[in-house]
């Protein structure tokens, strides 16, 4: 859900618990990642995160292999598994190695195997050419620099008929960067559309987020 070293740049004056604006506000790395979990993972962001609707708009079916670019401390990572199933494949990527560790550390608790926690720099998805049938970035997309080519490249690790969720903060959104540095849901799909990735639908329902699938 968050590159977390690009989260540097984030600011806000109102964070509700597991925003990534507490995140950044309050610590430079995120090398104790048992006590970030307490914040990303605090149950009251289901409320606002809504993670059902997130996962279901992303037509997953079992058996698919899914990437969650960003994955943080793992909050979607029970939700992607249980999608794509015991036969499929959740790859939770992040920056931080302490976070994969945490994520490799979660998967074992929650009886989740299909997930793979995979380290990668902030440059690259991590990804290898046709693995995946999914991609989603959850408060992602603002922080990656140089966007069309490496959403170009991201195309490359696609499965022909995948599809990209874009799910990032609102200008409205009472936390995160700065309002000036977020983007709204019409610019990522111009910038998306300059990387050949074409909207397939626009979701309702999220709180303080918006969510775009591409294909």
């Amino acid at each position: 859900m968050l590159l977390t070293a690009l989260l540097l740049c984030s600011s806000s004056s109102a964070n509700p618990p597991g925003s990534h604006g507490d995140h950044a506000k309050a610590h430079h790395r995120f090398d104790d990642a048992e006590k970030w979990s307490k914040v990303f993972d605090d149950p009251k962001r289901d409320a606002w995160q809504q993670p059902a609707i997130v996962v279901e708009a992303m037509a997953i079916e079992p058996g698919m292999v899914v990437a969650d670019i960003g994955a943080g401390t793992g909050y979607f990572n029970g939700y992607l598994a249980a999608a794509v199933g015991p036969e499929g494949k959740v790859i939770a990527v992040d920056i931080e190695p302490n976070l994969i560790d945490h994520m490799k550390k979660r998967a074992e608790k929650e009886s989740t195997p299909q997930v793979e926690a995979r380290l990668t720099q902030p440059d690259a998805s991590g990804l290898q050419a046709g693995e995946v049938d999914r991609v989603i970035l959850v408060d992602t997309y603002h922080h990656i620099q140089a966007r069309t080519e490496y959403f170009k490249s991201l195309r490359e690790n696609m499965k022909k008929g995948g599809k990209l969720a874009i799910v990032d903060l609102t200008k409205e959104a009472p936390f995160g960067p700065p309002v000036d540095q977020r983007l709204t849901a019409e610019q990522v799909t111009t910038e998306l559309a300059k990387a050949g990735w074409t909207q397939a639908r626009v979701v309702d329902g999220l709180q303080h987020q918006y969510m775009v699938v591409y294909e």
